[in-house]
């Protein structure tokens, strides 16, 4: 298959752009850059250096390529940026994507696996979240995802665009030789191993009242390899089924904590702490159930170890910065 990869230049999609490589795929990169990087590309992919708001460009691209899907990542993540900048959010991540499907529709392309986030539940009444929960983004960049969604049910409906909607919870982790690497990083496990590495003094808590055992937020976290794994089913299915939308994550929470203590166990190393205000948007708990993809798809996380996902994290960034 020949396959379009958005945000391929960045984490996650540069991890599906290699595991579609190393299954035979074509694989063709349209990123422009603004947090990937061009080392990060994968080797063997074609890349095309372009913003989403491109509509040209974008209509070229898969007209040159005559794509038999696309894999949606391109976006900007930050949910604590996204409550002081909300307006960069809905522009890039809403009206970006919303140029992609016109696109798409607009050179006969009707297949996308799409990079959600379980950012569009917010505050969940009940845990773990099920794919029919309640929908009230806490913050924006939830929102501006959520937007999406809605806009690839009406899509599917009128237009007959196949799509997979698949809604992540912390993905962290790496795979041989490719790993989390924002610039800048604001995510929590290569942040508390930048601790772990003498980089950063200490890693940064926010919030510590929360309702949970010791106070501090509870997430779900996925490795980025079982993430990937979840993306090539979804797209393989898409050849019989027309809208999927399915939860990722192991099922079982963290607290922010819990997490700095895994960390001290993999590296051996002291982590100072420093506690600071709750974030504006911040949900006590996520934490995912992924039945539905595994009753329907057969997936199966490899790596349901917390440990054992920041274990292969911390090789990675030990080599990055050797």
């Amino acid at each position: 298959m020949k396959i379009l990869v958005t945000g391929g230049a960045g984490y996650i999609g540069g991890t599906v752009a290699r595991l579609l490589l190393s299954g035979g795929e074509a694989v063709t990169v349209y990123d422009n850059l603004s947090h990937g990087k061009r080392a990060a590309l994968p080797e063997g992919a074609a890349f095309i250096e372009g913003d989403l708001a491109d509509r040209a460009l974008l209509e070229r691209t898969l007209k040159a390529g005559r794509f038999d899907g696309v894999m949606h990542f391109a976006a900007l993540i930050e949910a604590g940026e996204s409550m002081q900048k909300p307006e960069i959010y809905f522009r890039n991540n809403t009206v970006g994507t919303l140029t992609l499907l016109e696109a798409m529709l607009a050179t006969g392309h009707d297949r996308l696996v799409f990079s959600s986030t379980a950012a569009c539940y917010g505050e969940p009444l009940t845990t773990p979240i099920l794919e029919d929960a309640r929908l009230q983004p806490t913050n924006a960049y939830g929102e501006s995802k959520l937007l999406v969604e809605q806009m690839l049910g009406w899509f599917n409906r009128i237009h007959g665009l196949r799509y997979a909607s698949l809604r992540y919870f912390n993905v962290a982790g790496a795979m041989e030789g490719h790993g989390e690497a924002h610039e800048p990083e604001s995510h929590l496990i290569p942040l508390i191993l930048d601790v772990a590495l003498g980089r950063r003094k200490s890693i940064k808590i926010f919030g510590e009242d929360y309702p949970t055992h010791d106070g501090t937020c509870i997430r779900d976290y996925i490795h980025v390899l079982d993430l990937a794994d979840a993306h090539m089913l979804a797209l393989a299915a898409l050849k019989q089924q027309d809208r999927l939308i399915y939860n990722i994550g192991n099922g079982q929470g963290f607290t922010v904590r819990e997490v700095i203590d895994s960390v001290r166990r993999v590296t051996g190393k002291e982590i100072a702490v420093e506690s600071c205000e709750r974030r504006a948007g911040d949900p006590a708990v996520l934490v995912a159930s992924s039945e539905k993809i595994k009753r329907e798809l057969g997936w199966q996380p490899k790596f349901a170890e917390l440990d054992s996902i920041i274990a292969s994290a911390w090789q990675w960034h030990q080599k990055r910065y050797a």
